[in-house]
């Protein structure tokens, strides 16, 4: 796979979007400190796809998914609590950990086709 800029990467589009959703689902959570953290790992997933690549380095590229792949399954954690805490509904639930899945199972396509 090439790539000329990280934006065309599906997994950065995709977890750029979940970004968005995460922090609006999650505007009004008055638990501050759950909040800033699962808004941290979210995009920490987009920016460590963006920081990877700009390295130029396909090596370094994979190590920096493996850091993004493991904010995916941050996210996907904090949303069992989250939804244990009642701060998301089920259906909300489902949506986000099918995208958060999803984008995990992109960023791991990545680092395969990256191996060296």
């Amino acid at each position: 796979m090439k790539f000329t800029r990280f934006e065309e990467i599906i997994a950065w589009q995709k977890s750029k979007k979940l970004s968005l959703l995460i922090y609006k689902e999650f505007k009004n959570c008055r638990d501050y400190g759950f909040k800033d953290q699962i808004q941290r790992a979210t995009i920490s997933i987009m920016n460590n796809i963006a920081e990877g690549y700009e390295r130029n380095s396909n090596k370094e590229f994979r190590n920096f998914l493996f850091i993004s792949k493991g904010s995916s399954g941050e996210v996907r954690s904090m949303l069992y609590i989250s939804k244990d805490l009642n701060y998301i509904s089920n259906p909300v639930f489902i949506d986000l950990n099918n995208r958060v899945f999803e984008i995990s199972k992109i960023i791991s396509g990545l680092i395969k086709s990256l191996r060296i």
